[in-house]
């Protein structure tokens, strides 16, 4: 085995692969590739099971994530290539680089934004609601994100400074134009040297992340978009100072972290945001309790017990205007709505 200048003697270690892709013939699979689809397999598995028990429709959340996965991948493509420029248009770079996706660099706060922008022309689309949808997908979303970290431990990268501790992670230099650890005079894969496994740290915390949203949705009446801004604090929390460990290359703003700033920023948005939503909730006292989905609730549209009278107004406001009050109809309860005692039917999802 060929060492690098950290390849230190340690009793025990995390190794990482050799290869980064199956190649069959001229087409190369990339593992990374294979992580980022695992982790939307399993964010759509969850979050339409969510969804569903939630009141919305089945097949709607398909509908409306074949806009907002292709919108997430670009904006997190756009993200990575803006914050890091050097890597493909310094001088020797090939600027044709930054299409290659495949090869590693997607921004989560890239893909976030623009997915979001794609969710909501999804939402439009099936007449479906936005924060409803957000709500659904949060837990799915840090599942997804931990997965997607697994494809950067077959790129034998995202890691701290050197380490012995027994859960340090083994780094190849890897060739690139191979796909595979270079080797030396000896035929050996070349060790760069034993580091912090930063990519499993927020691995291992989105991962709790996503079992705890799950958890407080259960146990506590969580209002509207509440879930989602518990998301993007419990991922920053962690993204914060998982990014003052790392040691690989990055843009500096004041001494810190590109990342660590926008991560920052972002937790405070969604604290903000939370505590805004729970204020909100508890002057309006939860307010009745929500329809699904799809049963006008898109904005701008009237609820189930809001039809529109002729001109336009609701039939309850139209009958006040009259001097006359409407007999108020009584609806069958939907499975996978709010209850009685005001929880979402997806809050109790196991």
């Amino acid at each position: 085995m060929t060492t690098g200048p950290h390849a230190l003697a340690v009793p025990a270690y995390l190794p990482s692969p050799t290869v980064d892709a199956i190649r069959l013939g001229p087409l190369a699979i990339h593992f990374y590739a294979l992580c980022i689809l695992a982790g939307i397999g399993v964010a759509l598995w969850l979050t339409s099971r969510r969804w569903v028990q939630g009141g919305g429709k089945p097949g709607q959340v398909l509908d409306i994530a074949l806009w907002a996965i292709p919108f997430g991948i670009v904006g997190g493509r756009i993200y990575h290539v803006i914050t890091d420029p050097e890597l493909y248009f310094a001088p020797g770079r090939n600027p044709w680089n930054a299409f290659a996706v495949w090869d590693g660099g997607l921004g989560i706060w890239g893909a976030v934004a623009l997915g979001g922008l794609g969710a909501w022309i999804g939402c439009r689309r099936v007449n479906a609601s936005l924060p409803m949808f957000a709500d659904a997908v949060a837990p799915g979303l840090l599942f997804a994100q931990a997965l997607g970290r697994l494809g950067n431990w077959f790129n034998n990268e995202l890691y701290g400074d050197p380490t012995t501790l027994p859960w340090g992670l083994q780094i190849h230099q890897m060739d690139p134009s191979t796909g595979a650890a270079a080797v030396g005079p000896d035929g050996a894969p070349v060790v760069l040297g034993y580091f912090q496994p930063t990519f499993l740290y927020e691995a291992l915390w989105t991962t709790a992340g996503g079992f705890a949203i799950i958890v407080a949705a259960r146990r506590f009446r969580l209002p509207r978009g509440a879930e989602f801004a518990l998301y993007v604090m419990v991922y920053t929390a962690g993204r914060s100072v998982i990014e003052l460990m790392r040691s690989d290359y990055a843009n500096l703003i004041l001494g810190l972290r590109v990342n660590t700033w926008v991560s920052g920023l972002a937790f405070l948005g969604g604290a903000v945001a939370f505590a805004l939503i729970i204020l909100r909730a508890r002057r309006g006292g939860l307010g009745p309790a929500r329809r699904g989905p799809s049963a006008g609730t898109a904005e701008g549209a009237p609820g189930p017990d809001q039809s529109r009278a002729p001109g336009g107004a609701p039939q309850r406001e139209a009958a006040t205007a009259t001097g006359r009050t409407a007999p108020e109809r009584r609806e069958p309860a939907i499975q996978g709505t709010d209850g009685p005692d005001g929880r979402r039917a997806h809050d109790t999802i196991a």
